[in-house]
């Protein structure tokens, strides 16, 4: 039987995005789409939000990207051994009842995240239209499992070379105008791609499901790093959300608020390459 957060698969799907599946059988348990956990990779490491991509017996599988120090430091521990806390799961599952046909879209690495949400959509018996977007083909991940848990899947990319040329928005736009009635649609991924799928939405008068992903820290709602406004009101996405109705959030907020360590991350990304190779180098 494999030790308490023991890491007992991983790989890499790009070379800045790694996934691993860590042995949480409590949580594998519980774990339902749109919900995530909060781990630390070692003791005196910072806590790391992220969501929950699926779940297989006891294991928990979560994606990440290489963005700053505590990811990176968290790629460096290697299968077969253990982090130092894994806790969930946490937030609210995403509401998938009350629909017959659905488009979830994901950007980037939000398509982590779409796919536990289509998945547990297309089980249930949904029709899922499932759009992915990416930069380019080379960093286009988990193409077959959005396929499984679609009845459609699109590609899209920025620079066409792969799929529908541009970006998830006109791909959308383009299924609306063809004639394809929503029930609704779930939107997972940066903040401007979330903003302006809301705002073709909202034009089609589509519910539209958000998942926020700010600044967070302890998981509980008490710190407030997690804040977002909806509908004129605070509410806190770790145990509020972390999805909103997208008609109602204040992106333009969010986007400002995101940007405020963007610096720092860079800093500190930069700070931990060079220690890598001074080891190397040594």
């Amino acid at each position: 039987m494999p030790s308490k957060y023991q890491i007992v698969k991983k790989d890499e799907l790009t070379p800045d995005i790694s996934r691993i599946s860590v042995y949480a059988p409590l949580i594998a348990k519980k774990a339902k789409a749109g919900q995530f956990i909060i781990l630390r990779a070692t003791q005196d490491g910072e806590r790391i939000p992220l969501t929950i991509s699926s779940c297989d017996g006891d294991d928990v599988t979560v994606i990440y990207q290489k963005v700053g120090d505590s990811t990176m430091t968290l790629d460096e521990i290697p299968e077969g051994d253990c982090l130092a806390d894994f806790v969930g799961p946490l937030g609210v599952p995403t509401d998938i009842d009350g629909c017959s046909k659905v488009a979830v879209i994901g950007g980037g690495l939000g398509c982590a995240i779409a796919l536990p949400v289509a998945k547990a959509l297309h089980d249930k018996g949904v029709h899922v239209d499932l759009i992915g977007g990416f930069r380019t083909k080379s960093i286009v991940i988990l193409e077959e499992e959005m396929r499984d848990a679609s009845d459609e899947l699109y590609i899209c990319t920025d620079d066409g070379s792969y799929g529908f040329s541009g970006f998830v928005t006109g791909k959308l736009q383009e299924l609306i105008d063809g004639g394809e009635k929503y029930d609704r649609v779930y939107a997972i991924g940066p903040l401007p791609m979330m903003k302006f799928v809301c705002k073709l939405t909202k034009t089609a008068d589509i519910p539209t499901i958000v998942s926020m992903n700010p600044i967070m820290i302890d998981g509980t709602g008490m710190c407030g790093c997690c804040r977002v406004t909806v509908d004129g009101q605070v509410k806190f996405a770790c145990v509020d959300g972390p999805d909103f109705d997208g008609h109602k959030v204040d992106f333009d907020e969010t986007i400002a608020r995101a940007s405020t360590y963007r610096e720092f991350e860079t800093r500190r990304r930069e700070e931990h390459k060079c220690r890598l190779e001074g080891m190397s180098n040594g």
